[in-house]
């Protein structure tokens, strides 16, 4: 009765589309949870909207995942955006693309999402145990035998770990099959938490809180790494950064900031003008009004609570006209409009990290079905493996698609 054709351990968007798929082709499935419930993190996805996946063609989709981007390219073939639409509208669940890139369920509610998942996977005969701990999973020389749990064993010639990365320990975030990986012989690459805000040093940040900017530039202002450069909304904190352009460039950070105490940034808040248009403006802007202080000026490209407090850092009284401005100052507010430097120093670690950098090696990981290159019937999917995207519905379409070509058990 302990017997099954596979055993998936972790009950995530992975593991579930992994069971799914597995038993529409007539496998007995068992899923096995650490937690009381399925899809914990998968109800917290996208501010409980839950971007599913987006519009982007699969060569883009794989490029923003960087250098193993081409690694997903079978799990696509398999598996793309179109299945995965098709394949919640066949069991009960509408989406739509209201900005013409991210996905969502016509609900914009997680909870729609796992309904449909769960109302399937029962269904379809899923076998699901939750608060279940796994052990060991068990193996002879050649293959995997199955799974050892502190209720008992659990035999199986095919096991996937679908376990999930470090991020958010109170939704499952364990870093388990990690360590299922390391102990049946897999490397398993640095981890850095990913998809986060940042800490900075400078103060100021503090005090101007109340605006999104828009259309923000981030680049790292060190030699070695002066290539990466992202752009998107971006909101001040307590004591740092955060929004979209701050949770996909966090990815970049982190591993940076494990070889250095302080990673320096310079960021663009004035929609990419450069510093000569800058200076065009602001004399434009004076020239219209003589009177006008140059704080209101620059007002015209950034929010107040902003302005005050480079005003403040260039050591510029804010009512002083731009005539009566020295030059030296003048010059340097505008190089602050420009380029402003942050030196980001922490971040809140993986309790708030969304995504997990790193994983289980790729070497080791047959593309073309999932199955490990060094275990026999043993098989990865999800956030376990070194890839991770950016937001918008990437990680989400990785996790759908590597469960699905992981279920369909093809043995290479």
């Amino acid at each position: 009765m302990n017997t099954y054709d596979i055993i998936i351990i972790g009950g995530g968007a992975s593991g579930m589309m992994c069971a799914i798929t597995a038993a529409k082709n007539g496998k007995k499935v068992l899923l096995l949870e650490k937690l009381s419930t399925l899809g914990a993190k998968l109800k917290a996805t996208g501010g409980g909207r839950c971007n599913l996946t987006n519009t982007l063609s699969k060569e883009d989709f794989m490029q923003t995942f960087g250098k193993n981007g081409r690694f997903i390219s079978d799990a696509l073939n398999a598996f793309d955006k179109d299945d995965l639409i098709t394949f919640f509208q066949n069991i009960g669940l509408e989406t739509h693309t209201l900005d013409g890139f991210r996905v969502f369920p016509t609900t914009h509610n997680s909870l729609s999402v796992l309904d449909t998942l769960f109302k399937e996977i029962k269904n379809l005969h899923v076998e699901v145990i939750c608060n279940c701990e796994i052990e060991q999973i068990l193996t002879n020389k050649e293959r995997v035998l199955g799974v050892k749990t502190l209720e008992g064993e659990y035999l199986s010639k095919h096991v996937v770990i679908a376990t999930g990365g470090f991020g958010y320990p109170t939704l499952g975030g364990s870093g388990d099959g990690y360590r299922f990986a390391k102990e049946l012989g897999h490397t398993v690459s640095t981890l850095s938490p990913a998809m986060m805000p940042l800490h900075v040093k400078e103060n100021w940040v503090a005090k101007c809180r109340a605006d999104t900017i828009a259309k923000a530039t981030i680049k790292v202002d060190m030699p070695k790494y002066k290539k990466l450069k992202a752009t998107g909304d971006l909101i001040f904190t307590k004591n740092g950064i955060r929004g979209p352009v701050v949770l996909d460039f966090a990815r970049e950070i982190t591993p940076i900031l494990q070889k250095h105490q302080e990673v320096p940034l310079l960021i663009n808040l004035t929609k990419g003008l450069n510093e000569e248009q800058i200076r065009l403006h602001v004399k434009k802007e004076a020239l219209a009004n003589p009177q006008q202080s140059i704080l209101n000026i620059i007002a015209t490209l950034l929010p107040i609570s902003i302005c005050k407090e480079f005003c403040k850092e260039c050591e510029i009284d804010e009512n002083i006209t731009y005539a009566k401005l020295n030059p030296q100052k003048r010059d340097t507010l505008i190089k602050l409009l420009t380029w402003t430097p942050l030196c980001v120093v922490g971040h809140d670690g993986f309790k708030n990290a969304m995504v997990t950098r790193g994983g289980v090696s790729l070497k080791e990981i047959e593309p073309k079905s999932m199955q490990s290159k060094l275990v026999k019937g043993l098989y990865f999917c999800g956030e376990v493996v070194d890839i991770d995207g950016p937001c918008g519905g990437f990680n989400l379409q990785w996790a759908f698609s590597s469960g699905y070509l992981a279920g369909c058990l093809k043995e290479m």
